[in-house]
């Protein structure tokens, strides 16, 4: 057995600015964690030679059917297994099946534990002016259990079936999970959008899946202030009738402080409360003991589809299989983080982010998870107040959150946090010195694991692991069963220290099933369509591997962990301001919607427009930049560009709206009439245009003027 000493990991040398190999944090004891016993297991069963994470991890890769089996038992899923594990001939763009005799329900598996005393959720909303100390809620195990059953009851009482759409336009609280578990235990398919989205943003995704059935919320606390949400709905819903022609019944719950305003209620829309006494009546989907008859399907059957940024047209719903869900979170979970059901699991996130599935997968560990929705920073002390009022000893959170936090409190001078034993962050890249903020003015003795993952695969490439010690700026280490390496532009692996591309050389189960609609759901047409899409998006920059789209340093292995992760932000032209991930397209739609060249609005009319993400706080976040191109003699003024914010938060949400609009004389252009975002977005963060082949551009002369733009956006950032 490996035994980390900080002797073993220090030294002279650093890999690059802003890094050393000072370790922040040890483990205490690696040999007793959950990855170091499985570790032992493997090298007994196979009789091989093994005694490092990398020894394991190289393992794990190299024998992926082996590996994951391992981890289905490991972990005790419960549900059929087979024999089958998968073909490990075939490379990522096969897409092959995983457990193909394998019948499981994710669902069973959240809620295996009954427990009338044990916490399952803790709601909090944030406070408002009327209500500045909230009361949490709070459910069991067994109370989380009969309402899903009584949810399933529900759903099934309206007619829906396996393969149905459920959708979610919610917010984070108790009954979004019931209806999430309740969908996915009678085999539909949970979809589902954060409140703060704009009708339009949602309504681009739903249609493209149909949802039979929609739940939503009346209002939502945010800000410390009540906003109503039934206009948004209304708004979502006559798109959903005149675009696709699509009527789906509509759940609505009230849980705030607000009133019901009888007149914006549709007559066809049911109540949260009635729609829960229609199932706990009818019983439907339940054994004569109780027991919810949970639809054991196929291990790849749709679990839930998410939607990507939606950079080069309309967000595609991409469709994550059942197993590859569970089975992903149960080793990231059990195996990783060694997370015990005695811990409080909290993250920061909304129903729209791929984090809220994340912790909702928590359920499977029998831990308590506690959901908050509202601002983390109105009072930027009340997250920390929650660590010590509910013992939270799992705090996830973003980078952007973490690094405005630091400009404004210092936790550990004001909470005691002695719970904590992991705080989380992701969205963006976590930089070194807010690395020296966590353990300074947070917690020293917590394992800070920045992960990284995406929306693409809902899980996790590298992150987390207790048996690895921690170092300034890096990830700890890529993940069992992840066959991750960067590569070089020539596609081959690059050297320790060296940057590339994000790839990943062997299938995982957590790989999407597809893009919707997958086959039966759709024409022919469309299926293709979608499969097509799939391949185009993860499959065609390098051959026979998974391309993820970020630019990454596998750095030299250290503590026997097989190398660290250090991000270097996307490979694309993806805009991603304080974690929160989304596409241009998602702008230029409502550019191109409410300022079209054949209208005018008070004169003006937008011809073209370009966002790009400017880097900003040292390259740990990003702002959003508009540059638009104006009819030939009008001037961007004050009243444009506040319209222009309005209609993208409007339409969008706050976190789409940009942080400068700059008028532009030309927008830049490939010769195959694509907009140049990657290259403008270099220029404006410092590359020379001598970076760009101008052969590749058909109006290169344009980008003299995004140089002089840069230098003078720069100056306001103090980059």
């Amino acid at each position: 057995m490996v035994h980390t000493t900080e002797s073993d990991i220090s030294s002279s040398d650093t890999i690059a600015t802003g890094r050393g190999d000072a370790a922040l944090w040890l483990p205490h004891s690696p040999e007793s964690s959950r990855t170091f016993r499985f570790l032992e297991k493997i090298r007994d069963k196979y009789s091989i030679d093994i005694s490092s994470y990398h020894d394991l991890y190289k393992w794990s890769t190299d024998h992926i059917d082996k590996f994951w089996s391992e981890v289905w038992d490991e972990t005790e899923v419960c549900g059929y297994k087979g024999n089958h594990v998968v073909d490990t001939s075939l490379p990522p763009p096969a897409n092959p099946l995983w457990f193909a005799e394998a019948k499981v329900n994710y669902a069973e598996n959240m809620l295996r534990c009954r427990s009338a005393s044990k916490a399952a959720l803790i709601e909090i909303l944030e406070p408002e002016q009327d209500r500045p100390t909230p009361l949490p809620r709070v459910v069991t195990y067994a109370e989380l259990y009969q309402l899903v059953a009584n949810t399933v009851s529900a759903l099934l009482s309206h007619g829906l079936k396996a393969g149905d759409r459920v959708a979610s336009y919610s917010s984070n609280c108790i009954e979004n999970v019931a209806a999430c578990l309740a969908s996915s235990a009678i085999g539909c398919v949970w979809v589902s959008a954060a409140a703060d989205f704009g009708a339009e943003g949602v309504l681009e995704r739903f249609e493209q899946v149909q949802p039979k059935l929609i739940i939503s919320v009346e209002a939502v606390v945010y800000n410390g202030k009540t906003h109503e949400h039934l206009p948004k709905l209304h708004a979502l819903l006559r798109g959903l009738s005149d675009r696709a022609n699509l009527r789906p019944k509509v759940i609505v719950l009230s849980r705030t402080s607000s009133t019901r305003d009888d007149a914006q209620w549709q007559s066809d829309w049911i109540d949260w409360d009635e729609f829960l006494s229609e199932g706990k009546e009818k019983k439907l989907g339940l054994k004569p003991d109780g027991e919810i008859d949970w639809q054991r399907l196929d291990f790849n059957w749709p679990l839930w589809i998410l939607f990507s940024s939606g950079t080069t047209g309309r967000p595609k719903p991409i469709v994550h299989r059942a197993g590859g869900m569970l089975l992903q979170a149960k080793k990231e979970f059990v195996i990783c983080a060694d997370l015990h059901p005695e811990d409080v699991f909290f993250y920061y996130t909304t129903t729209g982010w791929m984090m809220w599935n994340f912790l909702v997968s928590g359920l499977s560990v029998g831990c308590t998870i506690v959901l908050y929705d509202g601002s983390p920073l109105r009072d930027p002390s009340f997250l920390w107040r929650l660590v010590d009022q509910l013992g939270i000893t799992i705090f996830g959170t973003s980078a952007k959150y973490i690094d405005q936090l630091s400009k404004v409190y210092r936790p550990a001078e004001h909470n005691d946090l002695s719970t904590l034993r992991h705080i989380y962050s992701t969205g963006s890249p976590l930089s070194p010195p807010l690395f020296d903020f966590v353990y300074e003015h947070i917690r020293k003795n917590v394992l800070l694991g920045s992960i990284t993952g995406g929306t693409d695969i809902c899980s996790l490439f590298a992150g987390m692991c207790t048996a690895l010690p921690v170092f300034r700026g890096e990830i700890q280490c890529r993940l069992l069963g992840m066959a991750v390496e960067a590569f070089t532009p020539t596609g081959v692996v690059a050297a320790p220290d060296e940057a590339g591309e994000l790839v990943c050389l062997r299938p995982f189960p957590c790989m999407p099933v597809g893009f919707w609609p997958l086959p039966g759901y759709g024409s022919e047409e469309a299926v293709k369509a979608a499969q097509a899409r799939y391949q185009q998006a993860y499959f065609s920059e390098f051959q026979n591997v998974w391309f993820h789209g970020d630019h990454i340093i596998v750095t030299r292995s250290r503590a026997g962990n097989g190398g660290g992760l250090i991000m270097l932000g996307r490979s694309d032209g993806v805009l991603n301001p304080g974690g929160i991930r989304f596409g241009s397209a998602e702008i230029y739609d409502v550019i191109e919607l409410c300022f079209p060249p054949a209208s005018s609005h008070a004169g003006h009319a937008i011809v073209d427009c370009l966002a790009v993400g400017q880097s900003i706080a040292k390259g740990s976040d990003e702002r959003v930049i508009l540059f638009v191109k104006l009819l030939e003699g009008q001037t961007l003024g004050a009243d444009l560009e506040k319209r222009i914010r309005a209609e993208i938060r409007k339409r969008r949400s706050a976190r789409h709206v940009p942080a400068e609009v700059i008028q532009v004389r030309d927008i830049p252009y490939t010769v195959n009439m694509k907009r140049v975002e990657v290259p403008v977005k270099k220029i404006i963060n410092g590359a020379p245009i001598s970076s760009v082949n101008p052969a590749t551009l058909r109006n290169p002369e344009c980008l003299v003027e995004y140089e002089a733009l840069g230098k003078i956006l720069r100056e306001k950032v103090g980059a």
